[in-house]
């Protein structure tokens, strides 16, 4: 195992020491390589969705043990729960009213489990809840997601604001995750079970943001077009980009962690 470990250590502590330019490259190397291994593994590029739902899924359920049988809540931003219902609720108004499908009943299904890990953080388990290190401010994400959905939202024939609802809901998704980072940052600590939430939430986002992306090239730029007209389409396209690359860093660490054989994962200074 020591052997099999080794040049993965060799990297990790290689690429360690590069400077942040180098690294942002390899990332995006990296992403790129994915891609096309995606493109080329999977037939229908539709499957990624489902996969990026899957395994959300997967990470919500990590979160229930962890209050049900860890019975605390410890490392958890409750203001990035507070998000997720808010981007989940807003979006489920504009499903109903927009185009009503199997992903509404997806999302009605997260809603609900994330309202209930709401109530639990809020008053089951308030005396674990580390309010002082989930200190990101909300208006900080709110107000600017608001401000542009104003001015670039879908080109639709629907109501204009329901429009304008749509992409709200669509930026605030791709931001919905700093106040947990942040509380994992001023912890530099983080247990194994948020972690393994966390590294889901990035998995997800990742098939998520590939499922678009692969779905713009089969199309040929087509499906920008279908989106609407206007700054829009690539608004959607790099909200999906941003959600990616804001759980890049974590999930580096994380996979570090795993492959050295740590149960607790210690965030560096700067990771968020």
């Amino acid at each position: 195992m020591r052997v099999q470990q080794r040049p993965i250590r060799a990297m990790s502590m290689w690429v360690r020491r590069q400077p942040p330019k180098v690294k942002a490259f390899l990332g995006v190397v990296s992403g790129m390589a994915a891609l096309v291994l995606l493109r080329f593994i999977v037939n229908d590029h539709d499957n990624l969705f489902v996969a990026a739902e899957a395994v959300h899924s997967i990470g919500i359920s990590v979160l229930i043990y962890k209050l049900i049988k860890e019975k605390t809540c410890a490392g958890l931003s409750l203001k990035s729960q507070e998000l997720t219902a808010i981007f989940l609720a807003v979006r489920l108004y504009c499903s109903f009213v927009m185009e009503y499908d199997i992903h509404t009943l997806l999302d009605l299904a997260t809603l609900a489990t994330t309202l209930w890990v709401i109530y639990m953080i809020r008053f089951k388990l308030k005396s674990s809840y580390m309010e002082d290190k989930d200190n990101f401010a909300l208006y900080y994400v709110l107000v600017p997601c608001a401000a542009l959905a104003l001015f670039i939202h879908p080109s639709t024939s629907h109501n204009l604001v329901n429009r304008i609802f749509w992409a709200f809901c669509v930026y605030l998704e791709a931001v919905s995750v700093l106040p947990q980072l942040r509380v994992m940052q001023n912890t530099k600590i983080v247990e194994p079970f948020t972690a393994h939430y966390v590294f889901a939430l990035g998995v997800a986002r990742f098939l998520s943001c590939a499922h678009w992306v692969l779905q713009v090239l089969d199309s040929r730029g087509h499906l920008l077009v279908a989106l609407g007209y206007g700054l829009w389409p690539s608004m959607v396209l790099i909200s999906e980009i941003v959600q990616t690359f804001i759980l890049a860093d974590f999930c580096y660490y994380y996979i570090k962690s795993v492959f050295g054989g740590q149960l607790v994962l210690r965030l560096p200074s700067g990771v968020v």
